[in-house]
């Protein structure tokens, strides 16, 4: 038995290297991705989205988990709220970083796995993330660790997709998020998602009953994708965006 505890372990560590090495490797032009889209019409679509599920006080604290080129990050700070974003990228986070000086906005970036945050409980009034969970080796000790840290009546806003049985591709279009990506970063990221167990879930399903089970009220919208894709500048897979809106009871 402690045989194959370990075993898991060693597997998850693994997986959390090699998501982090993919990531270091494709930051540069995620980052040149995200700044597109923050120059164009899908940022003040998102920034309105939020907005609306966003609790009334001001001055929030955010944590936007898997900042990864600070988008949400720069979007809620321009609305003055205080904000941690953290990814386990480092080249991610300085692409962050950059972009946040860019923009004229401040907020904090660390280096932390989603799955184990190093912050006390209930200090959170939101916690936010965005093409993340489909990422995890372990996306329901991170939901556990994400109610940790918000505040009771706290939102966990989630935006994701079920990309469990797609195949991700090459795209040509330098305004793709895929685009000139090589052959063997590509054939890696459609490694790791394989080796996911939340690929093996329907979502945003199996991600409403997680969150019903630890004590959120959950709604969600099944497809946000035509209402945020909006912008002809930037070009995007066709998989569906899920959006769940979790309030902590």
């Amino acid at each position: 038995m402690l045989a194959l505890k370990q075993n898991s372990i060693n597997l998850e560590i693994s997986l959390n290297r090699r998501i982090e090495n993919y990531w270091n490797k494709r930051s540069k032009d995620f980052s040149r991705v995200r700044r597109i889209e923050l120059n164009g019409i899908d940022a003040n679509i998102w920034q309105n989205l939020i907005e609306q599920h966003l609790p009334q006080e001001k001055d929030l604290n955010i944590l936007d988990v898997g900042t990864g080129a600070g988008f949400f990050a720069i979007i809620l700070a321009k609305l003055g709220h205080k904000v941690t974003g953290i990814d386990m990228s480092s080249a991610m986070l300085l692409e962050a970083k950059k972009n946040m000086l860019q923009y004229g906005c401040r907020a904090d970036f660390i280096k932390m796995n989603a799955q184990e945050l190093n912050f006390d409980d209930k200090i959170f009034d939101v916690v936010i993330s965005r093409n993340l969970t489909w990422t995890l080796p372990d996306a329901m000790q991170a939901y556990r660790e994400w109610h940790r840290v918000l505040k009771i009546g706290g939102m966990l806003i989630n935006f994701d997709s079920d990309c469990g049985q797609t195949t991700f591709s090459k795209k040509s279009d330098e305004a793709d998020v895929h685009a000139n990506i090589n052959d063997d970063l590509l054939q890696e990221c459609n490694d790791i998602k394989n080796n996911l167990r939340i690929s093996t879930h329907r979502r945003p399903d199996w991600d409403i009953q997680c969150l019903d089970e630890l004590g959120f009220n959950v709604t969600f919208d099944e497809n946000i994708a035509p209402m945020v894709h909006q912008d002809n500048n930037c070009h995007y897979d066709s998989i569906p965006i899920f959006a769940v809106y979790a309030k902590k009871a």
